[in-house]
């Protein structure tokens, strides 16, 4: 089942008018939340960074949409779907209503949710190899939009066909001036000695949620040294560890870059905190 503007519909029979302007003209946000057995992870962020960008790219939000209002919607969905008792992914997908060419007529939303089953109940971290490599075909400009999860995702998509056809398992973004931001599914942090770091937003990378829970988590651990700062290719086969974060995984350490091959126990210690908060609601 799925979700359209409030209304459940079943998967095969949910429509989308070809003039939606999600899909003519990549008009469109969205969100993509992990539920654990009913409980929304995150959800403040996740709702804050939504209307901030709804904001942003000029949208109108319904007077309905409160935090209770999607919650509750997520929620139904899930409990529609039989998931309640499992770990799902929920996507929502907010894009400016038909109308107008690449000027719109109105800035009234349409909305949808969807959701999938996850088989892990928390994160956790493999032990496969996992190999990136810097994707310079395209770069992503230093811009606020590039921060925001627009679907307009072409550079991700392109990274994601090349390391497929060169045998990587995932490949890191540059931006216009050859820095370091992202991987194609989530931020990227980098580890040397006692140092973490990470992009900065004003570098053009995207303002993840789980980017976010780690800052905090790391601002309280004292051992550590928190630095958000530009990074160079070149800085990356200097780091002891890389790993990706995102809310559906977690945290994936890197374990291979070029020559270099990197350690995971700053991940896996991260992981535990981060499942520990989560266990206690916080």
């Amino acid at each position: 089942m799925i979700n359209i503007n409030g209304n459940l519909v079943e998967d095969n029979k949910a429509t989308l008018a070809i003039n939606n302007r999600g899909y003519t003209y990549g008009d469109a946000l969205f969100e993509t939340i992990r539920v654990n057995s009913g409980t929304i992870l995150f959800w403040e962020d996740h709702y804050f960074r939504l209307m901030a960008s709804m904001r942003i790219l000029r949208m109108q939000i319904p007077m309905q949409f409160t935090p209770e209002f999607l919650e509750q919607e997520i929620i139904d969905i899930v409990t529609e779907n039989g998931l309640l008792n499992s770990s799902v992914r929920v996507k929502i997908i907010v894009n400016r209503s038909s109308g107008g060419l690449y000027t719109p007529s109105s800035h009234d939303i349409d909305y949808t949710i969807s959701v999938t089953k996850i088989e892990s109940t928390f994160y956790t971290i493999s032990d496969q190899e996992y190999e990136i490599t810097l994707f310079k075909d395209h770069y992503v400009a230093k811009d606020l939009l590039s921060t925001l999860k627009s679907n307009n995702k072409l550079v991700n998509i392109l990274g994601g066909i090349f390391a497929k056809e060169n045998g990587f398992d995932n490949c890191v973004l540059m931006n216009s001036d050859k820095m370091v931001i992202e991987a194609l599914n989530g931020n990227l942090f980098l580890v040397k000695g006692d140092v973490i770091k990470t992009p900065p937003i004003s570098d053009g990378c995207l303002k993840g949620i789980l980017r976010t829970q780690l800052l905090r988590i790391l601002e309280k651990l004292p051992d550590y040294k928190v630095e958000e700062g530009s990074i160079s290719p070149f800085e990356l086969q200097k780091a002891d560890e890389l790993f990706i974060t995102n809310v559906i995984t977690g945290i994936r350490p890197v374990t291979k870059f070029r020559k270099k091959n990197y350690t995971s126990k700053t991940s896996k210690r991260l992981l535990g905190i981060l499942n520990s908060r989560i266990r206690l609601g916080g």
